[in-house]
């Protein structure tokens, strides 16, 4: 077996085991933070749950469709579809000033009925996710967090890749909270590593894609692993204001030929606090650098504000400049300004909107821009029975052809989550 199998086969274990199993709203959901009275489990509880949704996707992938008379039968557009996600799951919840323990799992399986384009079920898969944190000391000066984020989803982290891609997420993380004197300083070193795989979510590659980076049948070679060290701290030189200092590395390698490999530093000083009892700001501002072919740097930043109009409601917007590793291109940097409004309406009622826009600028000649917009309610009807709706859009423009980076899409679910 090569490197590569057994390292897919290591993270496919862990992901049955763990969650005998995050994204864009629609896709993982965490269960609320209410439901039956669980299950007793020493101190704490465990609350098995079950989510159905059924997903109206304008853009799933590319399938052969030989009634079209198109060239070799393949759309250049993403095919639309009827999506049912059956996800069971659970949640475990044990607090403890020793050793704390918090994990969310579940399976995801995806089922394409088929009603909008024929042959698209083949393309039905398992996903599912599982978030699990242990807290070694927590209430302790210092302490130790150990934590693993494991996803499997037609979301992939790399934003440099097209549409129709399934993607096998792991991230393993250390990190050593120090509070000395009390705990208005805070210094907290990491250390983690993550690893992605790819495979096509599609028949086909579409028949304009005129580069490697918009087709899902060659999507592998850019399998890679992520070693990230980082430091974070916080002093509180104000009882509601601190000075904060974000800094790490991240070493960016891949196992195929995925393109030039990244040594990224990235530094951040700010401040972050209360401005009134009703408005937080949080302002950093710092510089990345690339150590890897072909180099450069930038001034990078986040400018960030809440404001609680009332208990229950609440207006969050920013910008952020950041630079990243990523696929094919070494690095990039993305200009993104958002917005979100979340309102809490009669206990039970939750209203939410968000949107963002995303100027991507890759090294070379490549620019993107993607535009996202998620809006839609959800209501408790019982502390263990919750329904949601909603619309998501995602427009994706670039100045590389090809379909799956250019292209508008359309989601629209409903969902139905029983915990006990």
């Amino acid at each position: 077996m090569t490197l590569r199998g057994t390292i897919r086969g290591m993270l496919c274990g862990l992901a049955l085991t763990a969650s005998s199993g995050v994204a864009q709203a629609q896709d993982i959901v965490s269960p609320p933070p209410t439901g039956g009275n669980g299950i007793k489990v020493g101190n704490g509880r465990l609350h098995p749950y079950f989510e159905f949704m059924s997903r109206v996707d304008s853009g799933v992938g590319y399938f052969n469709d030989a009634q079209e008379q198109l060239p070799g039968g393949v759309s250049p557009d993403l095919s639309g579809e009827v999506a049912l996600h059956f996800r069971p799951g659970f949640k475990l919840d044990i607090p403890s000033s020793r050793l704390a323990f918090n994990l969310n799992a579940n399976l995801d399986y995806v089922l394409f009925t088929g009603l909008m384009t024929k042959g698209s079920g083949a393309a039905s898969h398992m996903a599912g996710a599982a978030d699990l944190l242990a807290r070694i000391n927590p209430d302790a000066p210092l302490s130790l967090e150990l934590s693993d984020q494991f996803a499997r989803s037609d979301r992939t982290r790399t934003t440099a890749i097209g549409a129709g891609i399934l993607s096998l997420y792991n991230e393993a993380k250390a990190r050593l909270p120090w509070k000395p004197g009390g705990g208005a300083v805070e210094v907290a070193p990491s250390v983690a590593y993550a690893l992605e795989f790819f495979e096509p979510l599609a028949a086909s590659a579409p028949v304009d894609c005129g580069d490697g980076v918009c087709d899902p049948l060659r999507a592998d070679r850019f399998d890679y692993g992520n070693l990230r060290v980082g430091l974070e701290s916080r002093w509180r030189f104000l009882p509601k204001t601190a000075l904060v200092l974000d800094t790490g590395v991240d070493m960016r390698r891949y196992f195929n030929d995925g393109g030039p490999e990244a040594t990224l530093l990235r530094a951040l000083v700010g401040v972050a606090g209360l401005v009134s009892p009703k408005v937080a700001v949080m302002a950093k501002v710092g510089w990345g650098q690339n150590f890897g072919d072909p180099g450069g740097g930038t001034l990078i930043a986040q400018l960030e504000g809440t404001y609680l109009y009332g208990p229950t409601l609440t207006f969050k917007g920013g910008y952020l400049r950041t630079m990243e590793p990523v696929a094919a291109y070494g690095i990039f940097r993305d200009d993104r300004g958002y917005a979100e409004v979340r309102s809490l309406l009669g206990g039970k009622l939750t209203l939410r909107a968000a949107g963002a826009v995303d100027f991507l600028s890759f090294a070379g000649a490549r620019d993107d821009t993607v535009v996202t917009v998620d809006a839609g309610p959800e209501y408790q009807f019982r502390p263990w029975l919750t329904g949601a709706m909603g619309y998501t859009l995602s427009k994706r423009s670039s100045s590389v052809d090809g379909g799956g980076l250019n292209y508008t899409r359309h989601e629209g679910y409903a969902r139905i989550l029983v915990t006990y």
